[in-house]
Order: C-alpha cells, then sequence, then structure tokens
C-alpha cells in the first residue's frame, strides 16, 4: 500500500476499526487484487481458516467506508518461531483500497492491532519489508516502528548445491553411516560417499514426535515450549500441503528436527516462498550433518512442489546459526525486519 503521514485533523477524526469476519472474505480478495493486480484468494482462504481454528493467535481487522470495505489488517501471534522467548504480534498484511488511502485507514487498523496486542499481554510488534516498498517504509515510519534486530535470510533453490542434482556427496564413517534395512551383516567399507540427506534418517513429522522435539527444544532453549510444539505438529498434520517438518533419527533416536511451512501472500509475497522457524538440533549429536540433512531433505522436497525460494529470521547474535545458513547458500534477502515495543 502508499502510505501517507496523518495530517492532524486526520488522526482527530480516526476511522473506526471493527473485527474482519467470514463475510469480509470476498471485499479482503478484492481488495488484494486491487492493490497487487493478481488474485491471491488461496492465501486468504487459508488465513480465515486457520483464525477460525485458532482464534488465540490470531487478529484480523477492519475499517469500513460508505457500506464497504476500505482496508484491513491481518496479525499473528508468534510463540516460539524463530527461536523467540517470548511471543510477540506479527503484522503480516494490510491493505487499504487506493482511492481511501493517506486518510487515516492505515494508522487506525495498525493501532488496533497494537491494542489488541497489549490486551494480550504481547509487548512487542514484528513485521518484515521489501526494502521497495517506500510506501509501506513510510507507514511503518509514521507509526513509530524501528529497525529490528534479525536478519532475513533467504536462499534460491536454484543457487543452492542442496538437495539438487549438483549437491556433492560427502564423506561419512562406516559407523556413521545410517544402517541399510537390507543389510544383514555383510561386511562393508569403513568410508563411504553419500548425500547428506542419507547421514541420518530424514522424515516428516508425525503427532507421535512430540516429546521428542520437546526433549530437543529444552535442551536448546531451557525452557518448556511443549505448547507451541504441540501447535506446530497440529498445524503440520492439518495443512500436509503447506507445510514442510521433519525430523532426523541417528542410533536409534530422534537427532534433531526442522518446522517449516510454504506460504504464498504474507508480506505482499507474489511467489511461494518456504519460511524455516524453528530448526533443533540435539547436542549430543552436534556437528555429525544433522542440521544439513535436514535442510538437505527439505530442499529436495521444495523442488517436487516447485518452491525456488527459502526464507528465515536470525537473530543477530546467533553467530553459529549464521554460518550454518551461510554455508547451505543463505544470504541477506532484500526484505528488512521491524520490530515496535509495546509500553
Amino acid at each position: 500500500m502508499t502510505a501517507k503521514r496523518a495530517s492532524r485533523s486526520d488522526r482527530a477524526a480516526a476511522p473506526k476499526t471493527r473485527a474482519l469476519a467470514p463475510g469480509d472474505l470476498e471485499s479482503v480478495i478484492a481488495l488484494d487484487a486491487a492493490l497487487e493486480g493478481r488474485t491471491r484468494r488461496v492465501y486468504f482462504e487459508r488465513r480465515l481458516a486457520a483464525a477460525q481454528r485458532w482464534p488465540e493467535l490470531h487478529a484480523q481487522f477492519a475499517v469500513d467506508q460508505d457500506g464497504a470495505l476500505a482496508g484491513y489488517v491481518l496479525g499473528r501471534v508468534l510463540t516460539g518461531e524463530f527461536g523467540r522467548a517470548a511471543p510477540a504480534m506479527r503484522l503480516e498484511h494490510l491493505g487499504v483500497q487506493p482511492a481511501l488511502q493517506g486518510r487515516g485507514i492505515g494508522l487506525a487498523l495498525g493501532a488496533a492491532l497494537e491494542s489488541e496486542a497489549r490486551r494480550r499481554g504481547l509487548r512487542e510488534l514484528r513485521t518484515a519489508s521489501l526494502w521497495r516498498e517506500h510506501g509501506m517504509l513510510r507507514y511503518l515510519d509514521a507509526c513509530g516502528w524501528s529497525l529490528g534486530r534479525s536478519l532475513v535470510l533467504e536462499c534460491t533453490l536454484a543457487e543452492s548445491v542442496i538437495g539438487g542434482a549438483a549437491e556433492q556427496p560427502v564423506t561419512v564413517l562406516g559407523r556413521d553411516r545410517p544402517a541399510d534395512q537390507n543389510d544383514y551383516g555383510a561386511p562393508a567399507p569403513n568410508d563411504y560417499e553419500t548425500m547428506a540427506r542419507d547421514t541420518a534418517e530424514v522424515r516428516s513429522l508425525a503427532a507421535a514426535d512430540l516429546e521428542d522435539v520437546a526433549r530437543i527444544d529444552r535442551r536448546l532453549t531451557g525452557r518448556d515450549r511443549s505448547d507451541y510444539i504441540r501447535f506446530r505438529l497440529e498445524e503440520a498434520l492439518r495443512e500436509n500441503t503447506i507445510r514442510m517438518s521433519l525430523l532426523a533419527r541417528k542410533e536409534g533416536t530422534c537427532a534433531g528436527f526442522l518446522m517449516a511451512s510454504a506460504d504464498y501472500g504474507d508480506f505482499g509475497r507474489a511467489e511461494p516462498v518456504a519460511l524455516i522457524d524453528t530448526v533443533g538440533i540435539d547436542p549430543a549429536f552436534a556437528r555429525q550433518g544433522i542440521g544439513r540433512a535436514l535442510l538437505s531433505q527439505l530442499f529436495l522436497n521444495l523442488r517436487a512442489l516447485g518452491i525456488e525460494r527459502v526464507e528465515t529470521v536470525v537473530g543477530m547474535n546467533n553467530r553459529d546459526l549464521i554460518c550454518f545458513l551461510a554455508a547451505a547458500g543463505f544470504h541477506p534477502g532484500e526484505r528488512i525486519a521491524f520490530v515496535k515495543w509495546l509500553t
């Protein structure tokens, strides 16, 4: 959207907001199409369905003018994504009718999202924007947002050697190679050349994996985030067409996990993008290629789905993770992380 600073009279007569309702779906889709030049019906249908299933994790508001939808905002609660310790509200999408921009509608929607975040006891808002989206950048500035302390990293699968035909095999000691189910004790060489994803048994997450994943997460974070893990698993099982969450097993035990999703519209994206929100490797299996095995299988799956880009958000002080992702082909993207602290 194109955002402008509101005048004093605009702020004095702020538009009235209300909760976005299921009946607004067609109007939201039409407004978004007018802004983006294309329809993203599937994205908004999924957002509505998710908000109805988990209302405690969503906040959606609208402004009407002359009996028609003038603007809307979609927000979602971050409970554990991207290594978060405290929950936050994420501004996912904002749209205002082109003819009504500059009249304080966007400011009113942003204020409604902030008020709802405070009501839920949240102390920060998060979002991201392309550096070229000058209108959105002006809007965030006018609303008091600041640069975040995180990096938005991305990887284009076409440029990555992981999970594709160009992937180079890694050398793995015989004792570290996963057991071959067809090998009944026949002698074998000590060293093997194998793909990264073959250094561990990697498969999709299942409901029965909750305790294993929560155990690793507790060892890494020092906190019990079972509720967050449970929600992500439930979402993965419900939305198996857009969730891509994996588990790696080695030596008969859970060695690591990765939670990701494919989204088709957050922050105005034009193309499907995979978002990695949580990666956890059991410290007992550190530096044994588990993370690379998970990424290799994820990238292989993404190529099969026709998704060509992956994004994640990493705290600037998380040097180990930044180095690991950089080695896998990730680099700073064109999106900038923003934060607004609530008092």
